[in-house]
């Protein structure tokens, strides 16, 4: 079984100390975020919240605010940071990638934080579906998708990225799912979509204080439990 965790942490402006207090209750063996730090020092701030969280970086640069970070289970294969094509006008966004490979089996996880303008979403999803398939093809991997998608089922570009992949929160829930506002969440904007051959065993929110998934940012993780069907 592969623990896989999705967290917009809103670039560590909350209290950090919270955050990593969830990360390690999640115990997650591949945490993806959104909003990684991108500002001064960024590097050195990603790195030292691995540390702390007892995980490694293993994919991931400054463009984008996305990153892939790696348990003391799981074997890095491989990492990259794919910059995704810039609209005029708009945030530069990418893609963080990393192969990993836990009890025999890979899967390619990519990390993704999508546009608040809808045209510029639905580019990019297909951009990173065009991606992730490519690395879970040449590294004999199943894709995984952990992704704030900046929009709720039944709208465009969650509905492409469901046709392609499984939304593991309906293959297996564990409660509603909602992420966003943290304190008191209305939507379901945050998702981990996996490849149809994959088992979800549960998809759904951290079991950690609700103290400090509210202190830790303005967004809850999705955490899911998947394995090779």
């Amino acid at each position: 079984m592969l623990r896989v965790a999705a967290y917009n942490i809103r670039s560590l402006r909350d209290d950090r100390h919270a955050l990593v207090r969830v990360v390690r209750a999640i115990r997650p063996d591949v945490l993806c975020l959104q909003e990684a730090p991108r500002g001064p020092a960024w590097r050195r701030r990603r790195e030292a919240l691995a540390h702390d969280a007892g995980m490694t970086v293993a994919a991931g640069g400054r463009v984008g605010g996305v990153s892939v970070l790696a348990g003391p289970d799981v074997r890095v294969v491989r990492g990259q940071g794919d910059r995704l094509r810039w609209i005029p006008g708009l945030e530069w966004r990418a893609l963080a990638l990393a192969v990993v490979e836990k009890q025999g089996a890979r899967f390619a996880v990519g990390s993704a934080h999508l546009d608040l303008v809808p045209r510029a979403r639905l580019r990019h999803a297909a951009q990173i579906v065009e991606i992730l398939d490519d690395a879970a093809r040449t590294s004999g991997a199943r894709a995984v998708l952990a992704v704030d998608v900046n929009e709720r089922p039944g709208q465009p570009v969650w509905t492409y990225l469901a046709d392609r992949y499984a939304d593991a929160h309906t293959r297996s829930p564990r409660g509603e799912g909602r992420t966003f506002p943290a304190r008191n969440p209305t939507m379901r904007i945050d998702a981990i979509f996996v490849d149809p051959g994959l088992a979800v065993l549960a998809c759904g929110g951290a079991e950690a204080a609700r103290q400090d998934l509210c202190d830790a940012s303005d967004h809850l993780p999705v955490v899911a439990d998947i394995a090779p069907a």
